[in-house]
């Protein structure tokens, strides 16, 4: 009997042990991006017109810990499930600054557009794919109309 109890409980104490730590993640990510917030200030104050490629590298990570700190959020809502959508956002995002600070290379370049390409026809048939398999929601439709 204390055995099932005990099997049972690793996966609810592991479960509190990962949404603690996810909410010291927000936090230091929360941080971060008003740390992003003084950056932006500093580089306007300033005014530095020739650090505009800074200034947009800068954009995109404020958007990259905005984009993690949205999807822990969404991960907590949505019954502790992390969705496959933000990953490709951040993905997109992540190349986007990678081709904006270290364009020196073309062929670098080029990799890193088809690799938003990619992840943009993935996104696409995410979007476009039943939430559930075909033959379950054929068989859910079978089940409400009564046949077998």
């Amino acid at each position: 009997m204390n055995y099932s109890k005990l099997i049972k409980a690793i996966p609810k104490s592991l479960q509190v042990f990962l949404n603690i730590c996810l909410v010291l993640l927000v936090l230091i990510l929360s941080f971060l991006l008003l740390k992003e917030l003084l950056e932006f200030l500093r580089i306007y104050v300033e005014g530095n017109s020739n650090d505009y490629k800074l200034f947009l590298a800068n954009i995109l990570i404020f958007f990259l810990y905005f984009e993690f700190i949205t999807m822990i959020i969404k991960y907590f809502k949505e019954d502790y499930h992390f969705p496959l959508r933000y990953f490709i956002y951040i993905g997109i995002t992540a190349m986007i600054r990678l081709i904006i600070v270290e364009h020196d290379h073309p062929v670098s370049t080029l990799i890193y557009s088809l690799v938003i390409l990619v992840l943009i026809i993935g996104y696409y048939i995410i979007n476009i794919t039943p939430l559930e398999r075909p033959a379950r929601a054929r068989y859910a439709l079978k089940k409400k109309d009564g046949q077998n």
